[in-house]
């Protein structure tokens, strides 16, 4: 029998450890190991991580301009004089994002596309941000500080998926007159940008080549 399924088992536990269950990765092992540790936390440090999940949900919002992550619109990197906003590096989520910025080797802006094509999920460009890219692409000022767009990095993981999205975008890009690069093959096919290490990524920003 589960913690969970005890009758001797607390409801504020019980609601807690549904809660715990229904995150990623968190099984039931896990949750109660987590739960027992924030039992026996210092109340003010549980509190903490509690004031930080709601200022999750009530204060991050999407930037207007990339669709990354913020809590502010545009967000920090957007508004930031020191980027070149004539570059996007093109990602599938907010944590390759911030697994790139880790390198501090780019200098440009950026664009979460919040997915990739993947028709075998139901998955299609309508259901991405591609329209938002392609805007900023046609119209600077729908680009960070209204800078027009000179080249579009492609920073798709290199899985089919992936692949598929880029050629789609290469194509979509290139009629516009616009420069297409993607990361360089550094990243073992198949793997996982948030899974890389910053090195790789380093090399992987700085060899970035031409699509064909």
């Amino acid at each position: 029998m589960s913690l969970r399924d005890s009758k001797g088992t607390p409801e504020p536990v019980r609601r807690l450890l549904d809660g715990l269950t229904r995150l990623p990765g968190i099984g039931k092992r896990s949750a109660e190991r987590i739960a027992f540790f924030l039992i026996k936390d210092d109340a003010e440090r549980a509190l903490e991580l509690s004031q930080s999940i709601a200022d999750v949900k009530h204060r991050i919002v999407c930037c207007d301009v990339c669709n990354n992550i913020a809590d502010t619109a545009p967000c920090a990197i957007c508004q930031d004089s020191q980027r070149d906003a004539s570059v996007v590096l093109v990602v599938e989520q907010p944590r390759d994002l911030i697994r790139l910025e880790a390198t501090a080797m780019y200098k440009g802006v950026y664009h979460v596309l919040t997915g990739r094509i993947d028709p075998l999920a139901g998955v299609e460009a309508i259901d991405l941000t591609v329209d938002v890219l392609l805007q900023r692409v046609d119209s600077p000022e729908r680009n960070a500080r209204g800078v027009a767009v000179n080249e579009v990095i492609l920073g798709l993981n290199p899985t089919l998926e992936g692949d598929s999205t880029s050629l789609f975008l290469a194509n979509e890009l290139s009629s516009r007159g616009i420069k297409v690069t993607r990361l360089a093959r550094g990243l073992p096919s198949g793997s996982q940008i948030e899974y890389a290490n910053t090195q790789v990524l380093s090399d992987a920003i700085a060899g970035r080549q031409g699509m064909d």
